[in-house]
């Protein structure tokens, strides 16, 4: 990255169809010091582009999926600031952060600290709960230790994740002038569960999932992925000379057995190296069940659900917590009772606690309880997983820290943060990010809903279009010169749809009876089948619980969750829809080799890079640097691969194809490929036609992620298709795609259930089932089922109210 100075400002610039004139900011700024000035951006898709924000004002960046608002919001702006304040600190600190590599710019100007709320999945942890993950179980355990009966010590001894222990140690002091050491004993009182260590479960391990007895360990006995012959999860096992590793497993003599399976930890010394032994069954416990379920890749957790049955504590009763510190009560209530509560509850539990000895810490308390409340998360509760919280609840959950912070001047950055939210829930977004601007802080939005888009300060439009073909600034002002404007999110700004005149009939219903999933209240609906159907209601108002928890799982059920698919840099779309495979056999069989050369992670791979496209290299406490292959050029694969063709194109020429021209290529001519023109038809059709098969999916955003995986799962055939949100990620102008989907899905015979807010979506629906009233406990009910027309007619449901005022007096569409 070269800084430079600009000798005077330079305009910003523009795409067609931007205005013809520079438009002036919302609010100008007085010099140079109240704009984050960008010259030159170039990161992934951006194409050199020039901005300068105002400090201290809500901007929100908009534009179609994949135009690159991310690689400027986050790419650029966020992750210089957080690399300058890593710089600050010591080598030693710097070698234990994580390495943040220089943004492609040329011009940085004005940066402020960087605080990032994304939609990140919460705790890859299974000890970590909402209460943990906000801190506001510390602050409940200083009030039990202070205020329970019976006392029961420290806060420690309220905390789950502190076992009680006894030992002795040395303790080094100063006495008359020298320095001795003492040996004494103590005593560690935490509140852990012996039974269950703080887990809530216990388990039960199929062993039969675990080994084939039948077979020595040399034979490959050990069937737990990752145990490989050659691996050392294996090779400590055959090397330790506690086992006979030729020897069939079932041939075990009993002390051999309970070696295998449940030794305690042990050094020992395989070969040259010092390792530890320990049995089986808890080094599985350790490197499997430690972990939260959904951070698991898919195959490690098909293979837990398979090998391992868990059920709640019959100690703690799932509360994690010992005897002594369920048994410490304040006003009736244990820390396990609080924990338990729904938080809205628990605020006004606190609130009636008068205790002046400690005021200052129930009111540090009650603002943290209240900030929940506020932001839309009054309904959950403080002992709940953080990994089953959704993307958009976690990145609520994230903002409760930074609402009572008293730092100002600092650079908020939200990623899409109405995603999960009932048009009710957006207008206490607003309140929230308004409330931050206002305490001279600037607030950065990347946003597609008009609800949001509609309090900007300053609003910059990115795009044309997507990938290749967005990368540009199309617009920047206010909000009425964006609605005036010819930019493809000024034209769709104040888009509505129309409920439909008529609606489909169904072909018959799936019957729900006494749903009491979480907060469901024993609910019975008929979901029909044959048309498409809008579950809807606040959040918190128990949607995905009914759909989730109550439309049977297996033969003839698509279920697609809001589940972020993972990959490395090497996973791409043509590796994650399976179509990289017949693609190699194409090239196989047209060229009489093996399929195996067109894989740059295996024999294909450029010897220098090793199939990565790039080299990467540690500057130890400094940033690492990335430099193009200069052998392959970044093409990944071995000069002798490319020399062999399908329909005149090499395979890194075919992977750097479109979807759209991909779809041509493989449809017709010498390189006709069925299967793979199955898959893009696919990709084209959920609107990702612009995406190259070979482009990295940790470049992907995250509206394309979603798409990506909702095409994937289209290949699984299917009587019910259930979707959650699916216009997460979608800008204003893909929404009416979308509906086209979900129509081709109903008409060719599929029943589609889809858990959604847009107002759109419900428009469009042909039956609606609204949830609520409320959140949490206030929910859990069915205050609506019916047609999107007679929701808006009835308007007696928030929902009703708020998609009466989104299609206004437009007629019902034809």
């Amino acid at each position: 990255m070269k800084i430079t100075t600009p000798s005077a400002a330079t305009p910003s610039a523009a795409a067609p169809g931007a205005p013809a004139t520079p438009v002036t900011p919302a609010t100008p700024a007085a010099d140079s010091h109240d704009l984050i000035r960008v010259r030159g951006a170039r990161e992934n898709n951006l194409k050199n582009i020039d901005l300068e924000l105002p400090k201290r004002r809500l901007t929100v960046f908009t534009g179609v999926s994949g135009s690159g608002k991310s690689s400027l919001v986050f790419g650029t702006i966020a992750a210089e600031s957080q690399r300058m304040i890593n710089e600050t600190y010591s080598a030693f600190l710097q070698g234990l952060m994580p390495t943040l590599s220089r943004p492609d710019v040329d011009v940085l100007e004005g940066l402020t600290t960087a605080i990032i709320v994304d939609q990140e999945r919460m705790g890859a942890n299974s000890r970590s709960t909402v209460g943990t993950a906000t801190d506001t179980n510390a602050l409940l355990r200083i009030v039990f230790s202070r205020l329970g009966h019976p006392h029961i010590g420290s806060p420690q001894a309220f905390s789950f994740n502190v076992p009680s222990v006894s030992g002795a140690g040395a303790v080094t002091m100063e006495k008359a002038g020298r320095t001795v050491k003492e040996r004494r004993s103590f005593t560690v009182t935490g509140g852990q569960c012996p039974r269950c260590e703080g887990m809530g479960t216990v388990n039960d391990i199929d062993l039969a999932q675990l080994f084939d007895e039948t077979k020595s360990l040399n034979e490959g006995a050990l069937t737990i992925p990752g145990y490989t012959a050659d691996g050392w999860g294996v090779r400590i096992f055959t090397g330790s000379g506690f086992l006979d590793a030729d020897k069939p497993i079932r041939d075990y003599s009993a002390k051999e057995r309970d070696d295998f399976l449940y030794r305690e930890p042990v050094k020992v010394k395989v070969g040259d190296i010092n390792m530890t032994y320990e049995g089986l069954v808890p080094k599985v416990q350790k490197s499997f069940l430690s972990k939260d379920r959904e951070a698991m890749q898919p195959h490690i957790r098909a293979f837990v659900d398979r090998a391992v049955t868990f059920t709640t504590c019959p100690e703690c009763g799932g509360t994690r917590l010992s005897e002594a510190a369920r048994s410490s009560l304040v006003g009736g209530i244990s820390i396990a009772d609080a924990c338990a509560m729904q938080i809205s509850d628990l605020a006004e539990w606190v609130r009636g606690l008068d205790e002046p000895t400690v005021a200052p810490l129930l009111g540090g308390l009650l603002q943290t309880l209240d900030s929940f409340v506020e932001i839309g998360l009054g309904y959950l509760s403080l002992d709940r997983p953080a990994g089953t919280l959704s993307g958009g609840e976690a990145q609520r959950t994230k903002m409760i820290r930074h609402l009572g912070s008293s730092l100002t001047d600092v650079t908020y950055i939200f990623d899409e943060p109405t995603i999960g939210l009932h048009p009710h829930d957006i207008e206490h977004m607003n309140a929230l990010l308004l409330q931050l601007r206002d305490k001279g802080n600037t607030v950065l939005v990347v946003e597609h809903k008009p609800e949001m888009i509609a309090i900007a300060d300053h609003v910059v439009d990115l795009g044309p279009g997507a990938g290749t073909g967005g990368g540009e600034v199309c617009f920047e002002g206010t909000v009425d010169e964006l609605r005036a404007s010819d930019t493809l999110t000024g034209r769709h700004l104040d888009d509505r749809h129309s409920v439909k005149a008529s609606v489909r009939t169904s072909t018959g219903a799936l019957e729900i009876r006494g749903a009491k999933t979480h907060n469901l209240t024993g609910v019975d609906v008929d979901i029909p089948l044959g048309v498409l159907v809008v579950v809807t209601g606040v959040a918190g108002s128990g949607k995905s619980s009914l759909v989730h928890g109550s439309i049977p799982a297996g033969a003839g059920v698509v279920s697609i969750d809001q589940g972020a698919i993972r990959g490395s840099r090497r996973s791409n779309p043509a590796t994650y829809t399976g179509m990289l495979e017949p693609i190699r056999k194409a090239f196989a069989k047209a060229n009489g080799v093996k399929p195996a050369l067109f894989s740059a992670n295996s024999e294909g791979a450029c010897p220098n890079c090793n199939g990565a496209g790039v080299i990467y290299t540690d500057l130890g406490v400094m940033a690492s640097v990335s430099r193009v292959c200069e052998v392959c050029d970044g093409k990944r694969f071995d000069a002798q691969v490319l020399e062999y063709h399908l329909g005149g194109l090499d395979i890194s020429e075919v992977l750097s194809l479109s979807m759209v021209d991909a779809a041509a290529f493989f449809g017709e001519g010498e390189a006709r490929t069925p299967a793979v023109h199955t898959i893009l038809a696919r990709l084209v059709d959920v609107g990702l036609g612009y995406l190259s098969l070979g482009q990295p999916l940790t470049t992907l955003s995250g509206g394309e992620r979603q798409r990506l995986k909702l095409a994937n799962q289209m290949a699984e055939s299917g009587e019910i298709y259930v979707l959650d949100e699916p216009t997460t990620g979608l800008h204003l102008a893909d929404v009416e795609q979308l509906l086209g989907l979900l129509d081709r899905l109903v008409d060719s015979g599929t029943s589609v259930v889809v858990v959604e807010h847009h107002q759109a979506v419900m428009a469009h629906a042909d039956w609606i089932i609204d949830l609520g009233p409320g959140a949490g406990h206030d929910g859990g009910r069915i205050v609506f089922e019916g047609t999107p027309a007679d929701l808006v007619a009835g308007r007696q449901t928030l929902t009703g109210q708020h998609l009466a005022a989104y299609v206004g007096s437009r007629p019902p569409a034809a």
